[in-house]
C-alpha cells in the first residue's frame, strides 16, 4: 500500500499538457495507492462550485473515477483554490479540508499536512490579503457575483499578484524557518509535509529538542512533477516524469 502527496498542479484550460500528465498519474499510480492527498492549488483558480467550464468538469470526472475505485482522496485548500466547497467534494467523493493544517498518523508517525502559504510569514502583503479573502463575509459577497464577473475580478487580482511577486526576494517567498519550528512544536510532531513554495526538498531541522523533517512537494510542469510517495518502509520524494507514459 502506498500513500501519495501532491500539490500545486495549477490545472487550467490553458495548460492541457499538465492535465495529461495528471491523468496518467491518476490511472497508472493513484489507482494502485491507498490514499491521495492533494495539498492545495489543484487548480490555477477556482471561483466557486458553480464553475461550468468543460475542462473543470473533466478534472472532476477523472478524480471521481479514482474515488469510486476505492482510493481515499483528501483535498486541502491552497492559495489559488480556497473557494473549493462541499459541492465539489461531494461530486468527487473526497474529503475537503478547509482548515490550515491536518494532522494524520502516517504509518504510525504523527505527521502535519499543510498547503504551506501560512508558513511564508515574511510576505506581509500576502498574509494580509489571505486573512481578508478567508473571511466568510468576503467569500459570500464574492460568490454572489455572476461567474463572468468573478472571472474578471480574479484576473485583475492575478495580475496584481504577479507584479507583487516580481518585487519579492527569494527569501520572502519561501517559508520562515522560525514559523516552521513554531508550528511543528505547537502541534507536537516531528514530520511536516507541504507544498506552495515550488521548492521540492527534504529539510532537517531541530524542533522539540530533536531532529524534525520537512518534506516539500513540487509544482507540476508539462513533463514532470515532484511527488512524495510513502510506504511503511520509506518516504521518497520522487520525480514523476513524462516518460512514464511509455511504461
Amino acid at each position: 500500500m502506498e500513500t501519495l502527496f501532491i500539490a500545486d498542479l495549477h490545472l487550467s484550460p490553458e495548460k492541457p499538457e499538465i492535465f495529461a500528465l495528471f491523468q496518467h498519474f491518476l490511472t497508472h499510480r493513484v489507482l494502485h495507492a491507498q490514499t491521495l492527498y492533494i495539498l492545495g492549488d489543484l487548480f490555477e483558480a477556482w471561483l466557486g462550485d458553480d464553475e461550468d467550464h468543460d475542462f473543470y468538469q473533466t478534472v472532476i470526472h477523472a478524480l471521481k473515477k479514482v474515488s469510486q475505485a476505492g482510493v481515499n482522496i483528501t483535498v486541502l485548500h491552497g492559495n489559488r483554490d480556497f473557494l473549493l466547497g462541499e459541492q465539489f467534494a461531494q461530486r468527487i467523493g473526497c474529503q475537503l479540508l478547509t482548515a490550515d493544517s491536518l494532522q494524520i498518523s502516517l504509518y504510525g508517525t504523527p505527521t502535519l499536512l499543510m498547503h504551506g502559504d501560512t508558513l511564508c510569514t515574511a510576505d506581509l502583503a500576502y498574509q494580509t490579503f489571505r486573512q481578508q479573502v478567508r473571511q466568510s463575509l468576503w467569500q459570500k459577497t464574492f460568490l454572489a457575483y455572476p461567474l463572468a464577473q468573478r472571472r474578471v475580478i480574479a484576473q485583475q487580482a492575478r495580475s496584481q499578484s504577479q507584479a507583487h511577486q516580481q518585487q519579492l526576494t527569494e527569501m520572502i517567498m519561501d517559508v520562515t524557518p522560525d514559523e516552521v519550528v513554531a508550528v511543528v512544536e505547537k502541534m507536537g510532531v516531528q514530520h511536516l509535509i507541504h507544498g506552495h513554495t515550488h521548492r521540492p526538498a527534504l529539510h532537517q531541522f531541530n524542533a522539540n529538542q530533536q531532529t524534525a523533517y520537512r518534506y516539500v512537494v513540487g509544482d507540476w510542469q508539462a513533463t514532470q512533477a515532484i511527488i512524495l510517495a510513502c510506504t511503511p518502509m520509506a518516504w521518497t520524494l520522487e520525480n514523476y516524469a513524462h516518460q512514464s507514459k511509455n511504461n
